[in-house]
């Protein structure tokens, strides 16, 4: 059962996730809520998994999820259903293509789409921020001002990133992976 529930929850995703593999994050997030398959911390962990692997990063972050909900099975099945929808509607563009490429309404759809999509992953990437850099749960017992909401750690190594990447952008890609790799195992030791 956990199986066909993944393969629907990731096929809704696939079929509303217009934009790309991070148009995916709001619908991910939103799986997270309701389901309890993985937490919010384990959505960063997908993303940055999915962002240092090779592949489309919905897919890889369909895989994620499904082998940490249901294993070797769970990641198929998922990545089945996020893909699915898109092989069915390219079939059938392929089929009135001609006929729908100079349509302004077409047009007019996707001009709506893209700011709707942007802001849905303007808005998980608030979201994931908040949740690593405060510690939420300590927001209610301190008083709004207080220090000790945030994850000090966190926000300096998030600084530390930042600043590196901005001096160092000539470096390869795999050099801040390996540097963020190395970060977060000495964060969690």
């Amino acid at each position: 059962m956990i199986l066909l529930r993944l393969y629907w929850e990731f096929f809704k995703t696939g079929l509303f996730a217009v934009g790309g593999g991070l148009a995916t994050l709001p619908f991910l997030q939103d799986i997270s809520q309701r389901t309890g398959w993985f937490s919010l911390s384990d959505l960063t962990d997908m993303i940055a998994v999915s962002e240092s692997t090779p592949g489309p990063i919905g897919v890889n972050m369909a895989t994620f999820a499904g082998f940490r909900t249901a294993g070797l099975p769970g990641a198929v099945v998922a990545s089945l259903g996020l893909i699915t929808p898109s092989v069915i509607i390219i079939l059938i563009v392929a089929g009135f293509l001609k006929k729908f490429k100079d349509s302004p309404y077409v047009a007019a759809v996707f001009s709506g789409l893209r700011p709707a999509s942007t802001a849905l992953i303007a808005a998980v990437c608030l979201s994931l921020l908040l949740s690593n850099f405060l510690d939420l749960s300590a927001w209610q017992g301190l008083n709004a001002g207080s220090m000790g909401i945030f994850k000090w750690k966190e926000l300096l190594l998030g600084a530390a990133c930042f600043l590196a990447i901005r001096h160092w952008k000539k470096l390869h890609p795999g050099f801040f992976l390996l540097a963020g790799a190395v970060a977060g195992i000495l964060l969690n030791l």
